[in-house]
Order: structure tokens, then sequence, then C-alpha cells
């Protein structure tokens, strides 16, 4: 599946400091996530805790394919996307693309 601009909007958020990396780190934050992001490939308890911030953050869940090899960090299996615009573009493009997203949009 080519997840081209979905790389390069990851990059964006990432050199802008926009992109929290692993779930300690996320679960630190206390609010403004506006997308999350987690590994297909992610252990089952993995899957449960993302499920878990995606309802504290009221924010949709997206679950891709080689999240670590998209943002260059390899081993990362969840993120959290904290730019409003760069959010809706990945959940465009991932909607567009056929990838699974769970929770509302928008």
């Amino acid at each position: 599946m080519d997840t081209n601009k979905i790389e390069a909007y990851l990059g964006f958020a990432l050199r802008a400091g926009k992109l929290v990396l692993g779930l300690n780190s996320i679960e630190t934050v206390k609010k403004g996530v506006y997308c999350l992001l987690l590994d297909e490939g992610a252990a089952k308890n993995s899957h449960k805790e993302a499920r878990k911030l995606k309802e504290k953050f009221a924010c949709p869940l997206i679950i891709i394919k080689d999240l670590g090899a998209l943002i260059k960090r390899e081993g990362c299996k969840l993120a959290a996307l904290k730019d409003s615009s760069l959010a809706e573009a990945i959940l465009k493009e991932a909607g567009d693309k056929g990838i699974s997203i769970e929770g509302a949009i928008g």
C-alpha cells in the first residue's frame, strides 16, 4: 500500500515536535491529541491500551502497517499527533487508502 503522503505528513509532525512517540510518553499528555496511530503488528495489550487512550482523548485511532518504518523509528508501535491540520490530512489520506480508522472523525 502506497503511504508516501502519510509518511510525509508524519515527517512534518515529527520535525515540528507535534508527534509524541510511545505509550508511556502519550500517557503523560493531558490534552491536545487529535489522532492516534497504532502499528497493526503491536501486541494485544498495546491495542487495548491504545483504545483506552482513544477514549481519553476522544480522537480517532488509525491502525496502520509498519508505523516504525513510516516515522523512521523502528520499534515504535504507537504515536499521538498533536496538530489538528496534519491529523485531518492523515485521516483523509488513510480513509482514501482504505486504512482502518476507529472512532469519531472530527
